[in-house]
Formats: C-alpha cells, structure tokens, sequence
C-alpha cells in the first residue's frame, strides 16, 4: 500500500477510489433520506435498520470513517505535492486558461465540504452515538412509543441558519462532484467509448444529489 501512495499515479489511483466509495456512499445516505418526505414510517424503518444492524454498525460504519479521513488527507497530500508543478505549468502554459475553474479550486471546495461535514457529524453522528452507547438506549423510540428518528431530523431543520448552512455546504458539494466525478473515473482508466455517458451521468449526479438534499432540508424546515 505504501509503496502505490509513494507514486504519483498510484496516488491519484487511491484518492479516486475512495471518492467513488464515498460517491456510492452519499447516493444511499440520499436513498434513505428523501423517504424522510414522503413516508415518516419508511424513514423511521430504513434508520432504526441502519443504525442498529451489527454488520453496519461494526464494519461498514468503520470502513466509511476511514474512507472519509483517507479522502480528505489524500486530498490535501496531492494538493501540497502538486501546487509547485502546477504553478510552473501554469507559468509557461497559461494553464489556468485551460483548465476550470472547479479543477482549480478543488482543495478549497473540499475543505469548506470537510467543515461542513464535521458539523454534520456533530449534528447528527455524535448525538447518535450518545444515545446508543454512552446512554445505552438502542430501541429507537421516544417516550410515547414511537421511532424518534423523523422527529429528530425535522427538529435539526427548524432553525433557519442551519438550513442556510446545508444548503450552502450542498453547493460546495455539487461544484465538488461537477469535476471529482469525471476526474475520478480518469483515474481509474475509464477513457473509453463511455466516456461521454459518464459525463452525462456525472452530472446529473453531481446537480441531482447535492439539490435532493436541500430539497430535504428546506422541505423540512417549511413544514415542521
């Protein structure tokens, strides 16, 4: 493993892995989220099975906060590794006229996605682990009987500058994809006849999911 992180290619092989696991990641985390709108009881149903089933709890749960770290950290170590040979290429290349605008600010994209996830994570991972494992309460439900999980996401919505917050982490997030997708799948070889679908799809991805999740939140907040 030390050995491909050593190599640039192999760098960029690795940080474009881990987008693509976190990419999947974000698409399920979105699946069960917009259930939050049109069923209370689905939505209730797919968190209680996600936060209590061992397998995602003990392996998968893991393996996410790795894959998040190791994304991050990989980010920041190609962005120190290549910023000197990117400003002498821009210097004889005029290479900031051929390359966007998204491409050229990805480390500042993604650091203002690490805050905003850091927040998320204190909004929702922390007082989730609270419950579950400092309180020991694993049943899910309120007093009165019910799943407690709607009823949560609907409260952390009702202020409208945290709203404000996700709706502009989201468009941090969509300017992120618009160019990590693509580069991405480069990565990893996929140069090929279907190249321009993956474009196509690519940006539906990156629009799509970031704006399915402002539709939540703000479809929340209107209608606590």
């Amino acid at each position: 493993m030390s050995g491909i992180l050593n190599s640039s290619i192999g760098r960029k092989f690795a940080m474009a892995l881990s987008a693509l696991f976190l990419m999947f990641f974000l698409l399920q985390h979105f699946a069960i989220n917009i259930l939050s709108v049109f069923s209370e009881d689905a939505f209730n149903s797919a968190s209680h099975f996600m936060g209590t089933f061992w397998a995602v709890q003990y392996l998968l749960q893991p393996v996410l906060i790795f894959g998040v770290i190791f994304h991050f950290l990989m980010g920041f170590v190609l962005e120190i590794k290549n910023n000197k040979a990117r400003q002498i290429s821009y210097a004889k290349n005029n290479g900031g006229a051929n390359s966007s605008w998204m491409s050229r600010n990805m480390i500042w994209s993604g650091g203002f996605i690490l805050i905003f996830m850091i927040i998320h994570f204190l909004d929702f991972w922390i007082p989730e682990l609270n419950v579950k494992y400092i309180q020991g309460d694993m049943s899910g439900l309120l007093p009165n009987g019910e799943f407690r999980y709607h009823e949560e996401l609907v409260h952390k919505f009702v202020p409208i500058w945290r709203v404000a917050l996700y709706c502009i982490g989201f468009i941090f997030l969509a300017l992120h994809l618009l160019h990590g997708f693509n580069s991405a799948f480069q990565s990893v070889g996929a140069n090929n006849k279907y190249t321009k679908g993956l474009k196509g799809l690519s940006k539906v991805y990156a629009i799509g999911i970031p704006l399915g999740f402002i539709f939540i939140a703000l479809f929340h907040h209107f209608n606590h």
